[in-house]
């Protein structure tokens, strides 16, 4: 008799249905595990045969052998031991073998027979319900899972909760999704003195999605900045939400289930390698900036970073996506991230001030920046040089608004662009616009156009650069209520454009 189960195998965020045969057959006593297996997986057979030990569950003194199906396909993981003692409890008529086979289950098995928690039960819910099966996963992954709520979730505490839910001894009650989880971080723009230009880039960004770079003496504010950028974004939509959670799920970031509709802000150090900035490790893990999916990913000190990682961000700025690939995987992972960098003008940071400036100035400037390679500075739609505060000034009171009311006015601006490009695949926002739909949204009026005309030929605008002009022409116009664009909008695109950090 061959029993079977199911479970998945992980393919970025795609979950890949593998199915788990057990045959019991007489001969010598061994139990064998094929089908592509990794080291943990391999590790199984001896934390199943140990869990059902625990159990009072002796093997039977005959040939033991699991099949994960489909063959070719690489296993990894230690989620692979519940379906695998599914399958054996099967194959021993312990558990209802049609009742295993209309679950996809996955978990760690304690030598003891409880279950640990493993990442991916998000990812692995979706696929259960694709294919009109109920998941099975510990106890402690139940919340995450049952958030796709299109397909029942059962969570066990151990093997043994297991087999009495499937005998009809004691059934298990389903799992419900996790509390969604708040930002009480409490920073507010007020908190920030002086600094309007800035803030008034980081709302545009806001609405719009587009890519910001702030370059700045040290202390002048750039990370505080940064660091309000989540509470003047709108929260997660549910579909956004459950994306950006299938991604956190496999990193292991999402706590006891609860899903954030907080925007994830993630801002990685400057020595973060190329695996941990793009993704990949042995088991092409997403990095940072998928991580940063939906929501802000700020680099801090921009130049530092190597500039192999550097470069590889201009083609998931552009396209939303990343392929990580390794020896073994191609893995595609989604990305559309709005990207802050901040950087100070020179390696020593003062260039601005005369009395505290290298003796290099302002070759050392040119230098520094010169880290920062064209064809990326191309891709920043706004550039804001940050002004050091007087420390005077500190004791002055709050001026513009709050994060509320900033939060209020991009919320607005984002409803107006989700109306906007409704039906129009995949483009959501302004910073998303291309070809003939952003002639239609963002073209100018008359003087608009003679403006953005003679600046692109003034300053040698490359064609891209002319079109994110136009995309942050139409986020100041949606900010303002204005149904069209025009040279004022264009004239404040081409401000935040053209400034003394790198025209083009």
């Amino acid at each position: 008799m061959v029993a079977r189960a199911y479970t998945v195998a992980f393919e970025g965020i795609a979950a890949r249905q593998v199915e788990v045969q057990c045959a019991v057959t007489p001969g010598i006593p061994a139990f064998s595990l094929v089908g592509l297996p990794d080291k943990a997986v391999s590790e199984a057979r001896d934390r199943v045969r140990t869990a059902l030990s625990s159990m009072a569950i002796a093997l039977p003194s005959k040939r033991i052998t699991i099949n994960l199906s489909p063959a070719d396909l690489p296993k990894e993981g230690s989620h692979f031991d519940l379906p695998i003692a599914m399958a054996l409890l099967a194959a021993l008529e312990i558990i209802p073998a049609d009742a295993v086979e209309g679950t996809c289950s996955l978990g760690e098995l304690s030598l003891d027979g409880s279950l640990i928690p493993v990442i991916g039960a998000l990812p692995a819910a979706m696929a259960a319900a694709e294919e009109g099966r109920t998941l099975l996963c510990p106890k402690a992954s139940g919340a995450e899972a049952a958030w796709v709520g299109a397909t029942q979730v059962i969570g066990a505490a151990s093997l043994a909760d297991v087999v009495r839910h499937y005998t009809g001894q004691s059934p298990l009650t389903p799992a419900e999704p996790g509390e969604v989880m708040s930002d009480t971080t409490g920073r507010d723009l007020l908190d920030v003195k002086g600094q309007e230009r800035a803030k008034r880039a980081l709302e545009i960004a806001a609405a719009g999605r587009h890519h910001l770079m702030m370059v700045g003496t040290p202390g002048s504010g750039k990370s505080m900045l940064a660091a309000r950028l989540p509470g003047i974004l709108p929260p997660l939509t549910a579909p956004e939400a459950l994306e950006t959670s299938m991604i956190h799920s496999l990193a292991g970031l999402l706590d006891e289930g609860g899903i954030n509709r907080t925007r994830p802000f993630r801002e990685p150090h400057h020595t973060a390698s190329m695996a941990a900035i793009v993704g990949g490790g042995r088991r092409a893990s997403p990095g940072e900036i998928s991580l940063a999916h939906n929501g802000v990913l700020f680099m801090d000190e921009f130049p530092e970073f190597p500039r192999t990682v550097l470069e590889t961000l201009r083609q998931p700025i552009e396209t939303g996506e990343v392929m990580v690939a390794r020896a073994n995987a191609h893995v595609k992972y989604p990305c559309r991230f709005m990207l802050v960098a901040a950087a100070n003008p020179c390696k020593c940071g003062y260039l601005s001030d005369p009395g505290r400036a290298c003796g290099r100035a302002p070759l050392c400037g040119e230098d520094y920046m010169g880290r920062i390679s064209g064809p990326l500075m191309d891709r920043f739609d706004l550039r804001v040089e940050v002004p050091p505060v007087a420390f005077a000034d500190l004791d002055l009171p709050a001026s513009g608004d709050g994060s509320a009311t900033v939060a209020d006015r991009v919320a607005t601006a984002r409803a107006v662009q989700s109306a906007r490009f409704e039906g129009h695949g995949n483009a959501k926002l302004n910073s998303d616009a291309e070809g003939e739909t952003l002639e239609n949204i963002a073209a100018p009026d008359s003087e608009g156009r003679d403006l953005i005309n003679k600046v692109a030929e003034r300053f040698g605008l490359s064609a891209r650069g002319y079109h994110r002009v136009l995309r942050v022409a139409r986020t100041i116009a949606d900010l303002e209520g204005a149904p069209d664009v025009r040279r004022p909008h264009v004239a404040e695109a081409v401000s935040f454009r053209l400034t003394s950090l790198k025209d083009g």
